[in-house]
């Protein structure tokens, strides 16, 4: 399905957006969405475009490259909370997942440090639920199902936190285009201008259902970003995909052979990947096969 033919109806109605702050790590930053003149754009510069544009709405944009959960809290949250946002954007955990210090519990006491003191503030917060990047990325097997199970750990704890304070949340790996080679830049690892807009357009309507006035419509149709070509590709896999690779490959395979090692010793090919109930990590229990 082509993602650019999807429809959605939209209220211009509701609560005006005068303060947006965007917070998170190179996703948030623009990387993959680059401007002709350079720099980037991203999802935060199309999403304040569709709430207002240029006068109408201020974009606070927080985020830097290689950002954790505790990054956000400790750095970027406070800043944001002096901004006095009327709505918020949060996307961020990709990093954490890749890391051999992966902590859910850790993740779970910052993200609800982020999120829950933002809506405190006022602001209406929307986040993602993570997509499985191993079939963007086209890891191995082994590392791919090891990322795809942290992932899930992550996504349940958004779930919990989202709930919890009333925030808003886009599904990408739900959202049709998600896993379109279209929607991802040269390094599929961040989105292209087409993916941010994918993700401009799905916080838009995140806003639009919580309340708050959405006057231009996200339009996925590419325009006023710089031209991609295959020398990019090229020369981004020998410069920084390949030293990527090892850098992760490093922090996720001794968890990949753990992981593998518990499955073989339980007799099963898959594990459930664990829930958190809002105190600690608990695997679900598979039904019973019928008889």
């Amino acid at each position: 399905m082509d993602p650019r033919a999807v429809e959605t109806t939209w209220d211009t109605g509701g609560r005006a957006v005068r303060r947006l702050v965007a917070l998170g790590d190179s996703t948030t930053v623009g990387l993959g969405d680059p401007r002709p003149g350079g720099g980037w754009r991203g999802f935060p510069a199309l999403l304040a475009d569709a709430l207002g544009g240029a006068g109408k709405v201020r974009l606070a944009n927080l985020s830097f490259t290689g950002a954790r959960v505790g990054c956000v809290r400790t750095r970027q949250l406070p800043t944001a909370l002096r901004f006095g946002p009327d709505a918020a954007v949060l996307v961020v955990g990709m990093n954490d997942t890749m890391r051999a210090d992966f902590d859910p519990v850790r993740l779970h006491d910052d993200l609800d440090a982020v999120i829950g003191r933002l809506a405190l503030a006022g602001a209406v917060v929307a986040t993602v639920r993570f997509h499985n990047h191993g079939r963007v990325f086209r890891l191995p097997g082994p590392l791919r199902r090891a990322l795809w199970r942290r992932i899930e750990e992550l996504n349940s704890i958004t779930d919990v936190v989202v709930a919890r304070h009333g925030a808003r949340c886009v599904d990408l790996h739900t959202t049709p285009g998600t896993y379109d080679t279209r929607a991802w830049s040269v390094d599929r690892l961040h989105p292209s201008e087409l993916g941010h807009r994918m993700l401009a357009r799905g916080f838009a309507e995140q806003f639009a259902a919580a309340g708050c006035a959405v006057p231009r419509p996200v339009s996925l149709a590419c325009a006023g970003g710089a031209r991609v070509t295959g020398l990019h590709h090229a020369g981004w896999l020998v410069v920084k995909g390949v030293p990527w690779l090892w850098r992760r490959g490093r922090d996720l395979v001794p968890y990949a052979v753990s992981m593998f090692a518990r499955e073989w010793l339980r007799g099963q090919d898959e594990q459930p990947a664990p829930q958190w109930s809002g105190e600690a990590l608990t695997t679900p229990q598979q039904a019973p096969e019928s008889m």
